[in-house]
């Protein structure tokens, strides 16, 4: 049971820097287009990771509490 855990927690990991990879370079793209809008694409960039990266650890905590 605890390789699936480790399965399960690797999984979660890898999604979520997938998942934070792409909200960066989106905002990256959307400051390239619009400078003056940098402040509010980086606060929406930071809540959207944030959510991306709780998701995360909540799938990690999981994985190990059920195994």
């Amino acid at each position: 049971m605890t390789g699936l855990a480790a399965l399960g927690a690797g999984l979660a990991a890898l999604g979520a820097g997938i998942g934070i990879g792409t909200i960066g370079g989106k905002a990256m793209d959307a400051i390239a287009r619009q400078p003056e809008a940098i402040g509010d694409i980086r606060g929406t960039m930071i809540v959207a990771a944030a959510l991306v990266e709780g998701a995360a650890l909540a799938a990690i905590v999981i994985s190990f509490l059920v195994a």
